[in-house]
Protein backbone atom coordinates (compact mmCIF):
# COMPACT_ATOMS: atom_id res chain seq x y z
CA UNK A 1 0.00 0.00 0.00
CA UNK A 2 1.40 3.71 -0.68
CA UNK A 3 1.65 5.43 2.28
CA UNK A 4 1.40 9.17 1.73
CA UNK A 5 3.18 10.27 4.69
CA UNK A 6 6.62 8.45 4.17
CA UNK A 7 6.11 6.65 1.75
CA UNK A 8 -3.94 -7.19 -13.03
CA UNK A 9 -4.06 -9.11 -15.58
CA UNK A 10 -3.00 -12.72 -15.00
CA UNK A 11 0.61 -12.66 -15.10
CA UNK A 12 2.36 -15.67 -17.13
CA UNK A 13 4.74 -17.85 -15.71
CA UNK A 14 7.84 -16.31 -17.03
CA UNK A 15 6.72 -12.45 -16.73
CA UNK A 16 7.74 -11.80 -12.95
CA UNK A 17 5.37 -9.18 -11.74
CA UNK A 18 9.05 -7.00 -11.23
CA UNK A 19 9.81 -7.74 -15.06
CA UNK A 20 5.82 -6.14 -15.65
CA UNK A 21 6.41 -3.09 -14.20
CA UNK A 22 9.85 -2.54 -15.46
CA UNK A 23 8.15 -3.22 -19.05
CA UNK A 24 5.59 0.06 -18.29
CA UNK A 25 8.32 2.32 -16.84
CA UNK A 26 7.89 5.50 -18.46
CA UNK A 27 3.47 5.02 -18.93
CA UNK A 28 3.79 5.12 -16.30
CA UNK A 29 9.34 -11.72 14.71
CA UNK A 30 8.56 -14.78 15.79
CA UNK A 31 11.88 -16.86 17.20
CA UNK A 32 12.87 -19.73 14.95
CA UNK A 33 11.26 -21.96 17.22
CA UNK A 34 7.93 -20.80 17.14
CA UNK A 35 7.65 -20.17 13.90
CA UNK A 36 8.80 -24.04 12.69
CA UNK A 37 6.24 -24.84 15.75
CA UNK A 38 3.42 -22.91 13.94
CA UNK A 39 3.88 -24.12 10.66
CA UNK A 40 3.27 -27.63 11.69
CA UNK A 41 -0.20 -27.50 11.21
CA UNK A 42 0.40 -25.96 7.49
CA UNK A 43 -1.74 -27.75 4.72
CA UNK A 44 0.65 -30.31 4.22
CA UNK A 45 0.76 -31.27 7.91
CA UNK A 46 -2.81 -32.30 7.86
CA UNK A 47 -4.64 -35.52 6.35
CA UNK A 48 -5.73 -34.60 3.28
CA UNK A 49 -4.92 -30.86 3.77
CA UNK A 50 -3.80 -30.35 0.25
CA UNK A 51 -6.97 -31.79 -1.35
CA UNK A 52 -9.06 -29.78 0.69
CA UNK A 53 -7.46 -26.83 -0.32
CA UNK A 54 -8.08 -27.57 -3.33
CA UNK A 55 -11.60 -27.55 -3.86
CA UNK A 56 -14.32 -25.98 -2.84
CA UNK A 57 -13.39 -24.10 -0.11
CA UNK A 58 -13.69 -20.13 -0.27
CA UNK A 59 -14.48 -20.71 -4.43
CA UNK A 60 -15.31 -16.97 -4.62
CA UNK A 61 -11.85 -15.27 -3.59
CA UNK A 62 -10.35 -18.41 -5.75
CA UNK A 63 -12.41 -16.92 -8.51
CA UNK A 64 -10.63 -13.20 -7.85
CA UNK A 65 -6.81 -14.19 -7.23
CA UNK A 66 -4.63 -15.84 -9.82
CA UNK A 67 -3.41 -18.91 -7.24
CA UNK A 68 -4.59 -19.43 -3.74
CA UNK A 69 -2.91 -22.36 -1.88
CA UNK A 70 -2.59 -23.45 1.61
CA UNK A 71 -4.82 -24.17 4.51
CA UNK A 72 -7.86 -22.02 3.82
CA UNK A 73 -9.89 -21.63 6.89
CA UNK A 74 -13.03 -19.49 7.70
CA UNK A 75 -11.56 -16.85 9.18
CA UNK A 76 -8.75 -16.61 6.27
CA UNK A 77 -11.75 -16.87 3.69
CA UNK A 78 -13.47 -13.86 5.81
CA UNK A 79 -10.14 -11.81 5.77
CA UNK A 80 -9.51 -12.57 1.61
CA UNK A 81 -12.78 -11.51 1.03
CA UNK A 82 -12.54 -8.43 2.75
CA UNK A 83 -8.91 -7.60 0.84
CA UNK A 84 -10.44 -8.06 -2.23
CA UNK A 85 -13.50 -6.12 -1.55
CA UNK A 86 -11.16 -2.77 -0.83
CA UNK A 87 -8.91 -3.61 -3.76
CA UNK A 88 -11.43 -3.22 -6.16
CA UNK A 89 -13.52 -0.57 -4.23
CA UNK A 90 -13.25 2.93 -6.45
CA UNK A 91 -12.56 5.65 -4.20
CA UNK A 92 -14.99 8.42 -5.39
CA UNK A 93 -14.43 11.53 -4.32
CA UNK A 94 -11.16 11.65 -2.00
CA UNK A 95 -11.63 11.37 1.88
CA UNK A 96 -10.67 14.07 4.11
CA UNK A 97 -7.84 14.32 5.75
CA UNK A 98 -9.39 11.62 8.96
CA UNK A 99 -12.48 10.92 7.72
CA UNK A 100 -12.97 7.83 8.66
CA UNK A 101 -16.43 7.28 7.46
CA UNK A 102 -15.58 7.39 3.93
CA UNK A 103 -17.13 3.79 2.39
CA UNK A 104 -13.71 2.95 0.99
CA UNK A 105 -12.05 4.63 4.47
CA UNK A 106 -14.59 1.78 6.25
CA UNK A 107 -13.99 -1.14 3.83
CA UNK A 108 -10.51 -0.53 4.51
CA UNK A 109 -10.52 -0.47 8.37
CA UNK A 110 -13.34 -3.57 8.00
CA UNK A 111 -9.78 -5.64 7.28
CA UNK A 112 -8.12 -4.95 10.99
CA UNK A 113 -9.22 -5.76 14.60
CA UNK A 114 -9.96 -2.48 16.39
CA UNK A 115 -6.47 -2.90 18.39
CA UNK A 116 -4.05 -3.81 15.02
CA UNK A 117 -1.33 -3.12 14.45
CA UNK A 118 0.31 -2.30 10.33
CA UNK A 119 3.83 -1.90 10.04
CA UNK A 120 4.15 -0.25 6.36
CA UNK A 121 7.52 -0.07 4.57
CA UNK A 122 10.04 2.23 6.02
CA UNK A 123 8.12 3.22 9.03
CA UNK A 124 7.06 2.54 12.74
CA UNK A 125 4.13 0.68 13.43
CA UNK A 126 0.53 1.83 13.20
CA UNK A 127 -1.38 0.76 16.36
CA UNK A 128 -5.58 0.69 16.35
CA UNK A 129 -8.10 1.52 13.86
CA UNK A 130 -7.69 5.28 14.63
CA UNK A 131 -4.14 6.02 13.38
CA UNK A 132 -4.43 3.00 10.57
CA UNK A 133 -7.63 4.95 9.13
CA UNK A 134 -6.26 8.37 9.65
CA UNK A 135 -3.04 6.78 7.32
CA UNK A 136 -5.19 5.30 5.05
CA UNK A 137 -6.88 8.96 4.24
CA UNK A 138 -3.52 10.39 3.32
CA UNK A 139 -2.55 7.40 1.26
CA UNK A 140 -6.09 7.80 -0.86
CA UNK A 141 -6.03 11.50 -1.02
CA UNK A 142 -2.63 11.16 -2.68
CA UNK A 143 -3.70 8.57 -5.06
CA UNK A 144 -7.55 7.81 -5.14
CA UNK A 145 -7.74 5.20 -7.75
CA UNK A 146 -5.46 3.13 -6.13
CA UNK A 147 -6.40 -0.59 -6.86
CA UNK A 148 -4.94 -3.91 -6.97
CA UNK A 149 -5.55 -7.41 -7.92
CA UNK A 150 -4.53 -10.92 -6.10
CA UNK A 151 -2.02 -12.57 -7.37
CA UNK A 152 -0.26 -15.80 -5.26
CA UNK A 153 -1.89 -16.33 -2.06
CA UNK A 154 -1.16 -18.89 0.30
CA UNK A 155 -3.17 -19.30 3.66
CA UNK A 156 -1.76 -21.31 6.69
CA UNK A 157 -4.36 -21.01 8.75
CA UNK A 158 -4.61 -17.86 10.66
CA UNK A 159 -1.18 -16.58 8.72
CA UNK A 160 -2.07 -15.16 5.27
CA UNK A 161 0.44 -14.19 3.08
CA UNK A 162 -1.54 -11.88 -0.10
CA UNK A 163 0.79 -11.23 -3.08
CA UNK A 164 -0.84 -9.00 -4.62
CA UNK A 165 -0.56 -6.07 -7.84
CA UNK A 166 -0.94 -2.45 -7.16
CA UNK A 167 -1.83 0.27 -9.83
CA UNK A 168 -2.03 3.97 -9.16
CA UNK A 169 -1.63 7.43 -11.12
CA UNK A 170 0.43 9.86 -9.67
CA UNK A 171 1.64 12.76 -10.71
CA UNK A 172 -0.21 12.09 -13.72
CA UNK A 173 1.92 8.80 -14.19
CA UNK A 174 0.21 5.25 -13.89
CA UNK A 175 2.49 3.09 -11.33
CA UNK A 176 2.49 -0.32 -10.70
CA UNK A 177 4.20 -2.65 -8.36
CA UNK A 178 3.99 -5.57 -6.60
CA UNK A 179 3.53 -6.14 -2.84
CA UNK A 180 3.12 -8.66 -0.19
CA UNK A 181 0.32 -8.29 2.66
CA UNK A 182 1.51 -10.15 5.11
CA UNK A 183 -1.42 -10.98 8.25
CA UNK A 184 -2.20 -12.71 11.25
CA UNK A 185 -5.30 -13.12 11.50
CA UNK A 186 -8.06 -13.29 14.72
CA UNK A 187 -11.17 -15.85 14.80
CA UNK A 188 -13.19 -13.60 12.89
CA UNK A 189 -10.89 -12.99 9.74
CA UNK A 190 -9.63 -9.35 11.31
CA UNK A 191 -5.79 -8.62 10.81
CA UNK A 192 -3.94 -8.86 14.29
CA UNK A 193 -0.96 -7.72 12.86
CA UNK A 194 -0.49 -6.69 9.66
CA UNK A 195 2.81 -5.85 7.41
CA UNK A 196 3.00 -4.47 4.25
CA UNK A 197 6.40 -5.68 1.72
CA UNK A 198 6.90 -3.57 -1.30
CA UNK A 199 9.47 -1.18 -2.98
CA UNK A 200 8.73 2.37 -2.84
CA UNK A 201 12.18 3.62 -4.77
CA UNK A 202 9.83 2.77 -8.01
CA UNK A 203 7.18 5.52 -7.17
CA UNK A 204 9.69 7.95 -7.65
CA UNK A 205 11.58 6.28 -10.41
CA UNK A 206 9.14 6.84 -12.97
CA UNK A 207 7.54 9.91 -10.98
CA UNK A 208 9.97 12.21 -10.18
CA UNK A 209 12.93 10.50 -11.76
CA UNK A 210 15.01 13.67 -11.76
CA UNK A 211 15.28 13.36 -7.90
CA UNK A 212 14.56 9.88 -7.56
CA UNK A 213 18.20 8.46 -6.33
CA UNK A 214 20.17 6.32 -8.18
CA UNK A 215 18.30 2.54 -7.62
CA UNK A 216 20.50 -0.10 -5.98
CA UNK A 217 20.84 -2.42 -8.64
CA UNK A 218 21.54 -0.39 -11.21
CA UNK A 219 23.57 -2.49 -13.55
CA UNK A 220 23.40 -5.88 -12.13
CA UNK A 221 22.07 -8.26 -14.91
CA UNK A 222 23.11 -11.71 -15.87
CA UNK A 223 26.66 -12.24 -17.21
CA UNK A 224 28.08 -16.08 -17.72
CA UNK A 225 26.69 -18.86 -19.69
CA UNK A 226 22.66 -19.30 -19.51
CA UNK A 227 21.99 -22.75 -17.23
CA UNK A 228 20.62 -25.24 -18.61
CA UNK A 229 17.13 -25.79 -17.40
CA UNK A 230 17.06 -28.38 -14.46
CA UNK A 231 14.37 -29.84 -12.46
CA UNK A 232 12.34 -27.49 -10.36
CA UNK A 233 13.81 -27.34 -6.44
CA UNK A 234 12.35 -29.38 -4.19
CA UNK A 235 9.19 -27.42 -2.35
CA UNK A 236 10.88 -24.89 0.53
CA UNK A 237 10.13 -27.26 4.06
CA UNK A 238 10.03 -25.40 7.34
CA UNK A 239 13.05 -27.37 8.90
CA UNK A 240 14.99 -25.50 6.68
CA UNK A 241 13.85 -21.67 8.21
CA UNK A 242 16.88 -21.62 11.21
CA UNK A 243 19.32 -22.54 8.43
CA UNK A 244 18.38 -20.07 6.22
CA UNK A 245 17.88 -17.23 8.93
CA UNK A 246 21.30 -17.88 9.72
CA UNK A 247 22.40 -17.30 5.76
CA UNK A 248 20.66 -14.28 5.84
CA UNK A 249 21.94 -12.63 8.62
CA UNK A 250 25.61 -14.33 7.93
CA UNK A 251 25.13 -12.48 4.62
CA UNK A 252 26.33 -16.08 3.21
CA UNK A 253 25.36 -16.23 -0.71
CA UNK A 254 26.97 -19.26 -1.05
CA UNK A 255 24.03 -21.33 0.76
CA UNK A 256 20.85 -18.71 -0.19
CA UNK A 257 21.99 -19.54 -3.94
CA UNK A 258 23.04 -23.76 -3.51
CA UNK A 259 19.42 -23.83 -2.25
CA UNK A 260 17.58 -22.88 -5.56
CA UNK A 261 19.81 -24.04 -7.51
CA UNK A 262 19.06 -23.00 -11.36
CA UNK A 263 15.82 -21.36 -9.94
CA UNK A 264 15.02 -17.66 -11.38
CA UNK A 265 15.67 -14.56 -9.05
CA UNK A 266 13.43 -11.83 -9.35
CA UNK A 267 13.17 -8.89 -7.38
CA UNK A 268 13.19 -4.82 -6.53
CA UNK A 269 15.09 -3.30 -9.56
CA UNK A 270 15.25 -5.97 -11.63
CA UNK A 271 14.04 -5.41 -15.38
CA UNK A 272 13.43 -9.29 -16.12
CA UNK A 273 14.49 -12.25 -13.88
CA UNK A 274 17.70 -13.46 -13.42
CA UNK A 275 19.20 -16.38 -14.34
CA UNK A 276 22.91 -17.26 -14.20
CA UNK A 277 24.68 -17.82 -11.13
CA UNK A 278 26.99 -15.08 -11.68
CA UNK A 279 24.13 -12.72 -11.99
CA UNK A 280 22.17 -13.79 -8.98
CA UNK A 281 25.28 -13.84 -6.88
CA UNK A 282 25.97 -10.15 -8.12
CA UNK A 283 22.26 -8.99 -6.97
CA UNK A 284 22.95 -10.44 -3.26
CA UNK A 285 26.49 -9.54 -2.71
CA UNK A 286 25.46 -5.47 -3.94
CA UNK A 287 22.64 -5.77 -1.12
CA UNK A 288 24.82 -7.43 1.39
CA UNK A 289 27.20 -4.69 0.52
CA UNK A 290 24.73 -1.83 0.87
CA UNK A 291 22.70 -3.18 4.20
CA UNK A 292 23.70 -5.00 6.89
CA UNK A 293 20.61 -6.68 8.44
CA UNK A 294 19.53 -8.40 11.42
CA UNK A 295 16.55 -10.78 11.17
CA UNK A 296 14.25 -12.67 13.49
CA UNK A 297 11.86 -15.80 11.29
CA UNK A 298 8.48 -13.90 11.11
CA UNK A 299 5.70 -15.66 9.39
CA UNK A 300 6.17 -18.58 7.05
CA UNK A 301 2.96 -19.85 5.13
CA UNK A 302 3.12 -23.17 3.14
CA UNK A 303 0.60 -24.36 -0.07
CA UNK A 304 0.65 -26.86 -2.43
CA UNK A 305 3.64 -25.66 -4.88
CA UNK A 306 4.11 -22.37 -3.06
CA UNK A 307 6.20 -20.82 0.30
CA UNK A 308 6.44 -17.89 1.72
CA UNK A 309 9.35 -17.00 4.34
CA UNK A 310 9.25 -13.73 6.22
CA UNK A 311 12.77 -12.14 7.69
CA UNK A 312 12.08 -8.93 9.99
CA UNK A 313 14.28 -6.66 11.96
CA UNK A 314 16.59 -4.10 10.86
CA UNK A 315 19.16 -3.15 8.60
CA UNK A 316 22.28 -0.37 8.54
CA UNK A 317 24.00 1.34 6.61
CA UNK A 318 25.80 4.76 4.84
CA UNK A 319 21.45 5.91 5.18
CA UNK A 320 20.79 5.25 8.58
CA UNK A 321 21.37 2.62 11.47
CA UNK A 322 18.53 0.53 12.78
CA UNK A 323 16.47 1.20 9.96
CA UNK A 324 12.93 -1.29 10.29
CA UNK A 325 13.23 -3.44 7.29
CA UNK A 326 12.16 -7.13 6.37
CA UNK A 327 12.38 -9.23 3.11
CA UNK A 328 9.30 -11.70 1.72
CA UNK A 329 10.91 -14.09 -0.21
CA UNK A 330 8.37 -16.35 -2.31
CA UNK A 331 8.82 -20.09 -3.60
CA UNK A 332 7.36 -20.44 -6.85
CA UNK A 333 6.18 -24.36 -8.29
CA UNK A 334 7.79 -23.63 -11.49
CA UNK A 335 11.48 -22.86 -9.91
CA UNK A 336 10.23 -19.07 -9.11
CA UNK A 337 12.43 -17.54 -6.63
CA UNK A 338 11.42 -14.30 -6.04
CA UNK A 339 12.35 -11.30 -2.86
CA UNK A 340 9.72 -8.73 -2.10
CA UNK A 341 11.72 -5.83 -0.24
CA UNK A 342 11.72 -2.01 0.23
CA UNK A 343 15.21 -0.37 -1.67
CA UNK A 344 14.58 3.16 -0.79
CA UNK A 345 16.15 3.76 2.67
CA UNK A 346 18.76 1.38 1.56
CA UNK A 347 19.47 4.27 -0.94
CA UNK A 348 18.10 7.60 0.44
CA UNK A 349 18.24 8.85 4.32
CA UNK A 350 15.08 9.86 6.19
CA UNK A 351 15.74 13.37 5.56
CA UNK A 352 15.69 12.55 1.86
CA UNK A 353 12.69 10.48 2.00
CA UNK A 354 10.62 13.37 3.99
CA UNK A 355 11.97 15.33 0.88
CA UNK A 356 10.61 12.88 -1.78
CA UNK A 357 7.32 12.23 -0.63
CA UNK A 358 6.50 16.17 -0.49
CA UNK A 359 7.32 16.57 -3.51
CA UNK A 360 5.24 13.72 -4.71
CA UNK A 361 2.33 15.81 -3.12
CA UNK A 362 2.69 18.90 -4.72
CA UNK A 363 0.78 19.11 -7.60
Amino acid sequence: MLVARAATGRIGRDETRYGMFARRRGVVGAVVVAVVAGVATSAAALPGGERAAAHGDCPDVRAGVERLEGRITPNACAFMRRQIAFGEMPTAAPPAVGDLDHPRVRAYLDIFDEDATLWEAGSAPQRGRTVIGASITGSLRLVPDLRYRGTDVVADGAAVMFGQWNEATVKGREVAYPQIARNVLGDDGKSLQARRYYDRHVLFRDTVPELAPRGLFDGVADSGPAPSRGPAPERFRAAEIPGRLAAWNGEDADTLLARLGDARLSGPGLDAPLRTEAGKRAYLQRFFGTADVRFKAGQAAFGRTTAYVEWHGTASGAKGEDIPFGIVERFGPDGEWELTFDTLPLVADRGEIDALFQKLARP
